[in-house]
C-alpha cells in the first residue's frame, strides 16, 4: 500500500465522520470507484471513529457545562421552562428512543449531532456507541450497495 493509497483512505474516513450520507459516501465514492473492499472499510473506520470521538467529546462538554451552570445557579434553583421545543424533544426521545436516534443519525442528521443527542439523553457511553456505530455500518452499506446497483445510472454524474 503506496502513501496515496493511504492519503485516500484516511480522506474518506475523515469524511464519513461528519456526515455519513451528504459528505461520506460520495467522497468514497469519487476515491474508490470500484475498489469495494476499500471504500467500505474507509466508510465504515470513519463512521465508528467519528460515533467515539464526538460521544466522549460531547460527554466531556455536557459535564463541564452542568458544572458551569451548577456554579451560576448554585445560590437559587432556575425553573424549569417547558417550551413548545422542549415538549417535542421529550416526546421524539420517548416514542423513538436510543434505537431511533440511532437509526436517523448516519442518513438525516449527521454523525456530531446524533451523538450530541444520544449522549444528552442517555449517559451509558457503550450503548450509545454500540448503537450509533452499529447503525452507521448497517448504513454505509446500505447507501454502497445502493449506488452499486444504480451504478449504470450514476456512472455519468461520476465521470
Amino acid at each position: 500500500m503506496d502513501s496515496t493509497e493511504i492519503w485516500k483512505f484516511i480522506t474518506g474516513a475523515l469524511a464519513c465522520t461528519i456526515s455519513l450520507s451528504k459528505i461520506g459516501i460520495p467522497t468514497i465514492i469519487a476515491l474508490y470507484k470500484s475498489n469495494y473492499i476499500m471504500a467500505l472499510a474507509s466508510s465504515c473506520t470513519g463512521a465508528i471513529f467519528g460515533t467515539v470521538v464526538f460521544t466522549y467529546l460531547f460527554a466531556g462538554i455536557l459535564k463541564w457545562w452542568d458544572n458551569v451552570k451548577e456554579g451560576m445557579f448554585s445560590s437559587k434553583h432556575p425553573k424549569k421552562i417547558f417550551t413548545k421545543f422542549n415538549r417535542r424533544v421529550i416526546r421524539i426521545k420517548h416514542r423513538f428512543g436510543l434505537i431511533g436516534i440511532a437509526v436517523l443519525t448516519p442518513i438525516f442528521l449527521s454523525i456530531p449531532i446524533g451523538a450530541f443527542l444520544a449522549e444528552r439523553f442517555y449517559k451509558d457511553k457503550k450503548k450509545v456507541i454500540l448503537y450509533l456505530g452499529v447503525s452507521s455500518v448497517a448504513w454505509c452499506f446500505i447507501l454502497y450497495f445502493t449506488f452499486l446497483f444504480f451504478y449504470d445510472t450514476f456512472k455519468s454524474w461520476f465521470s
